[in-house]
């Protein structure tokens, strides 16, 4: 397992602590999943932006159900 080391102030290690002790998790991993939460959303917001950008160079759509039918879910 890798270790990652995360430099803060005096005044953000306080907050950190109080919001571990207030979510009853541990400071290792309110920061892992505070952090790969927020990744993935900002993950998931720039792929949507890019889906939409291709979508208006062609604004062209499917009802559901062609769209279902051509996953074979019909």
């Amino acid at each position: 397992m890798a270790i990652i080391t995360v430099r803060v102030s005096d005044e953000e290690k306080e907050f950190l602590d109080s919001m571990a002790k207030f979510e009853g998790k541990s400071l290792s991993e309110l920061m892992k999943t505070a952090t790969l939460e927020s990744l993935e959303d900002a993950y998931d917001a720039r792929v949507g932006d890019l889906a939409y950008e291709k979508y208006l160079e062609n604004p062209q759509s499917i009802s559901l159900k062609e769209f279902a039918k051509e996953l074979g879910l019909s």
